[in-house]
């Protein structure tokens, strides 16, 4: 058994550890407040403004086209993972990584072999992640510090620059895989599609139909000029301030289970104490009363 003060110090640095993760899970708990804030408030309106550029482009006549939405042969694949820039938020980061590594083992290991697949990260801890298990892909680390700054015009300027490549067709395919926010405990951590935007198929068999026929003012042609970006925009605006919001959950929620753990460990420490130092009090009775005797014969 550990001696009398190796014991203490274990106390010790257990007690200060406890309160680093105290502290950190209240930051958290304030992050996630106004995090949970903004994603609670934009989804709605993003959502539907999703449903309402799936129509459109399932809808779409001849007449009018929108690149956006065209389904071509997937020959270059570009791959987004949005992460956190910092750890300790228990398996996250590892969750998202996994998502985005089975996609592009499911689908794109045709691409990678080619070189054709580029990997974006959003996040530090993706790229540390990924960059042993995928070192044949393009890595682009530009955006790595996003995070700082999620600001509608800041996060824009990334999603313009993808639905530029798409445009140009240095891109068939755009994937992101990111964390969507539940609520402090639980994050889905997800792979969806970006572009091309999918359509919806028609259901004969459903009356009612999830298509929508609208009615255009100005010209159809004008409205997808500006409505389609914008949309695909604020779509991409919600990938990261879902993530945001499911980092500081994660966050809030592993610190919670380590101050938990620390104060388990704490108990069994204490007990450990008691015990040698009672060990420590009956070794000096008992060379007390040894001596005494001793003494006594003498």
């Amino acid at each position: 058994m550990a001696n009398l003060k190796e014991v203490r110090e274990r106390i010790t640095s257990v007690k200060n550890t406890q309160q680093i993760t105290k502290a950190m899970k209240m930051v958290s708990a304030a992050k996630l407040r106004r995090a949970q804030q903004a994603i609670t408030q934009m989804r709605p309106y993003a959502n539907k403004l999703n449903e309402i550029l799936k129509n459109i482009l399932s809808n779409l006549d001849g007449d009018v086209a929108s690149s956006f939405g065209d389904a071509r042969e997937v020959n270059k694949v570009c791959m987004v993972v949005v992460t956190s820039n910092r750890g300790l938020c228990g398996g996250f980061n590892t969750n998202i990584i996994k998502a985005a590594s089975r996609k592009i083992n499911e689908a794109y290991l045709a691409q990678l072999e080619a070189g054709n697949l580029d990997i974006i990260f959003i996040g530090k801890k993706g790229y540390d992640g990924m960059k042993k298990v995928f070192p044949q892909a393009n890595m682009n680390t530009e955006y790595l510090e996003l995070f700082n700054d999620l600001s509608f015009d800041h996060v824009a300027a990334v999603s313009q620059m993808l639905m530029d490549k798409f445009e140009q067709q240095s891109y068939d395919k755009i994937d992101v895989a990111y964390a969507s926010f539940k609520n402090a405990a639980v994050q889905e951590h997800v792979c969806v599609q970006f572009l091309p935007v999918e359509k919806i198929e028609a259901d004969e068999n459903e009356t009612s139909g999830h298509k929508a026929d609208y009615i255009f003012e100005p010209s159809m042609g004008e409205l997808l000029e500006h409505l389609v970006p914008s949309i695909l925009q604020t779509t991409f605006q919600k990938f990261l301030l879902d993530t945001h919001a499911s980092e500081h959950g994660a966050r809030m929620t592993a610190m919670d289970n380590a101050t938990e753990n620390a104060q388990e460990l704490l108990q069994d420490l204490k007990i450990s104490y008691n015990k040698a130092r009672q060990e420590a009090i009956t070794k000096e009775l008992s060379e007390i009363v040894g001596g005494a005797a001793a003494l006594e014969s003498a």
